[in-house]
């Protein structure tokens, strides 16, 4: 069904303009007023006009507690059917700051070590995926270099292993690609964003653990954040999980033909933005009573290398004490932003652009959404 972009903005000011207000304030000073949900919901609208986003779930929390969870427009442009926070969208590469806790936790537990090699008869893997000898540099990659995106190549363009042989499952893949796919650098030298190499940590925590990577981070992470309803993604629309949005590309993108299932350890979860909050909090450093990883394992997963000073491991990083990771595949655009000043916020969307940068608008939507509220400026 296609609308016209007319009928498209009046069903969005119709859905924002009669949505229910939902905030839960630490205090009665930090709720938004009147006003200031009105000015929220106006930044809101613009982002999602502008940007032809048809569904925008954004949830705010503030010293640990949530002070803003609420939906605008539709989880079903054709069936009409409006967008509430209980709704989950795929979160894209906001997963790779979920695998990253995993196996901080799991380092925390002796069971992982920052130095551990991979791949060879003496990695985590056991030389489970593809044969020695191993192509230059594979023998070297270390579970560090994974975490950095510093594995050595293997990056996020036209050769990225996890947009291709989408008929393979993670061991088949990750044979293939290390047997066909050559590293270009020797491992911790260079940064080169790689999906591939959070699928890779997916199988290590499977190989340490024993469970599917799926079945522990719910029992090991998700659990002690008082998460229940993430679960990893199906591929087609009728694979939809109950109470999943639908997903709208643009242009010729066709969010229904990937395989989002096989990126679970790098970007395959469903998630509220209430979810993704509630995770945030319980790494964001500010309560050690809170958070359920060690202040030593939350520095160390923070601090950039010197190959990227701005990433560290699986978040983003700025001198500011931000700490942020972005998602995005066709149908999807989401964020998850932990600030220096104590907030930690999320935003999810059902669609993004082609040729625009629908992340960076997004990023720029939240900062000007939580500036409406003169108490948070406190």
């Amino acid at each position: 069904m296609v609308i016209s972009r007319r009928e498209f903005i009046g069903n969005l000011l119709f859905t924002i303009a009669s949505a229910p207000v939902w905030a839960k304030a630490q205090t009665a000073n930090d709720a938004p007023t009147r006003n200031e949900l009105a000015a929220m919901q106006g930044v809101a609208s613009a982002f999602m006009q502008k940007h032809s986003i048809p569904g925008l779930s954004v949830a705010i929390a503030r010293h640990g507690e949530i002070v803003y969870d609420e939906a605008f427009g539709f989880a079903d442009r054709e069936r009409k059917e409006r967008l509430t926070n209980e709704h989950l969208f795929r979160i894209a590469s906001v997963t790779k700051p979920f695998t990253s806790a995993a196996i901080f936790m799991l380092i925390e537990q002796g069971r992982l070590k920052l130095e551990d090699t991979i791949f060879g008869p003496g990695g985590l893997l056991r030389g489970e995926f593809g044969e020695p000898p191993y192509k230059q540099y594979v023998g070297q990659i270390r579970l560090k270099h994974l975490l950095t995106h510093t594995a050595g190549g293997w990056p996020n363009d036209g050769t990225d292993p996890m947009f291709r042989n989408p008929q393979m499952n993670h061991r088949q893949l990750i044979t293939w690609a290390i047997a066909n796919v050559p590293l270009t650098h020797s491992p911790g030298e260079n940064y080169a964003y790689s999906n591939f190499g959070y699928c890779i940590l997916g199988r290590v925590i499977e190989k340490v653990t024993g469970q599917s990577y799926e079945q522990h981070l719910r029992e090991g992470l998700l659990r002690r954040c008082n998460i229940s309803r993430m679960e990893i993604a199906g591929n087609t629309l009728a694979q939809r999980a109950r109470g999943e949005v639908v997903y709208y590309g643009q242009g010729r993108e066709n969010p229904y033909d990937m395989n989002v299932h096989r990126m679970d350890s790098h970007g395959g979860w469903l998630a509220q933005a209430s979810d993704i909050v509630r995770f945030a909090n319980h790494v964001d450093g500010m309560s050690p009573a809170r958070d359920i990883l060690k202040p030593i394992s939350i520095r160390e997963m923070t601090t950039a290398t010197t190959a990227n000073p701005q990433y560290a491991k699986g978040w983003s990083v700025n001198s500011l004490h931000n700490w942020w990771h972005l998602g995005s595949l066709p149908g999807t655009t989401s964020i998850i932003v932990r600030t220096g000043s104590g907030f930690c916020w999320a935003a999810l969307a059902n669609s993004r652009e082609t040729n625009e940068d629908t992340g960076g608008a997004m990023d720029r939507m939240m900062w000007e959404m939580v500036r409406q509220v003169k108490s948070w400026a406190a």
